[in-house]
């Protein structure tokens, strides 16, 4: 692996530094040519590295923010009121291309306006989505957009999701993946005008391998690797399939930890599965991408822990590797060419 650079909004999310810094750390020692680069309040961050014990790590840097976006503020709000924040100057360095990517916890409209704003679209793309691997039953992975970039879109938008999901899914899959339109049902003759347009167009479409519909209980059954929707679907679903699995390991962890003999037994005979349910764990999961521009993003749960934000972290040094806005920008080169032939 070449080197890369990381620009990270270390005040976002609701723990800033005492996640963002310790993860980066972690990050570090994991991949060998990772430079990353600290945005925030500079003492905050210094006194956390010298908690770490890495108050001169070679390849961290920090470049000081005088203010940070609160996850209350509306997007509009942010733009004008951005200059000098911590996300702000981290994608400014992508901006600036002295960085190879942004990661960030904080205010997800804030997130999409301002990358809007400073690295713009690719061309062919109307709004950028937030998409994120999910676990399937067979332990592969599904795609979900929009988690909530856009809470409502037209087709031609939703058919540029379905593009830009296929091109990340191909990338981590090797092949090509099978592409659906979430609905309420299966048959042609369901969903509302906006889903039908858009099964229409990807029918026509021979860059994009498209299944046909599947309904929310079919999110993780590997009938399809790309499941797309609006921003408001797609974050209901995510948000509602992360309570089940959380429930479902809570309810488990009470019924085989909640005494040490119990704890002892079920390791003992339920061991290699219980390591196979972690996969459910929607903290090995976090870190959505935000396709569509002109540059990497990739937005971490507000609430992520240090393990989960080192997750988020990984994704933005896969999809440098991977050079990824480049391939959406030539995929959807290559269907804008095909739509007008």
């Amino acid at each position: 692996m070449t080197g890369l650079t990381i620009a990270l909004d270390a005040m976002g999310g609701d723990f800033g530094p005492q996640v963002t810094v310790p993860a980066s750390v972690q990050a570090l020692l994991h991949y060998p040519s990772l430079k990353i680069i600290l945005v925030g309040d500079n003492d905050l961050i210094v006194n956390q590295l010298k908690q770490l014990g890495q108050p001169d790590h070679p390849r961290l840097s920090i470049v000081h923010a005088d203010t940070n976006i609160g996850n209350d503020e509306r997007p509009s709000q942010a733009l004008r009121n951005s200059k000098g924040s911590s996300m702000r100057v981290a994608l400014e360095l992508v901006a600036d291309n002295k960085a190879d990517a942004c990661v960030s916890a904080g205010n997800t409209g804030a997130l999409m306006a301002l990358s809007k704003y400073l690295l713009k679209l690719l061309p062919g793309v109307d709004r950028p989505a937030l998409v994120s691997a999910l676990p399937n039953m067979y332990g592969d992975a599904v795609w979900l957009l929009d988690l909530g970039a856009n809470v409502s879109v037209d087709a031609d938008t939703l058919f540029q999701f379905a593009v830009m999901g296929a091109v990340i899914a191909e990338e981590q899959m090797e092949r090509q993946p099978k592409v659906a339109l979430l609905n309420i049902g299966e048959e042609e003759i369901k969903g509302n005008d906006l889903v039908k347009r858009c099964s229409e167009m990807l029918q026509q479409s021979q860059s994009v391998n498209y299944v046909g519909y599947v309904e929310g209980d079919q999110l993780f059954t590997g009938n399809a690797d790309v499941i797309v929707c609006d921003g408001f679907v797609g974050n209901v679903s995510l948000k509602t399939s992360e309570g089940v699995a959380r429930l479902f390991l809570g309810k488990l962890k009470d019924a085989l930890f909640s005494h040490p003999i119990k704890k002892l037994i079920a390791k003992w005979l339920f061991g290699e599965q219980l390591m196979a349910l972690k996969h459910l764990n929607p903290d090995q999961y976090n870190g959505a991408s935000l396709l569509g521009l002109r540059g990497i993003v990739v937005k971490s749960h507000g609430g992520a822990d240090v393990a989960a934000f080192k997750h988020a972290i990984a994704e933005a040094v896969h999809e440098i590797e991977r050079q990824l806005p480049k391939k959406i920008s030539d995929r959807l080169e290559a269907v804008l060419l095909e739509r007008h032939i």
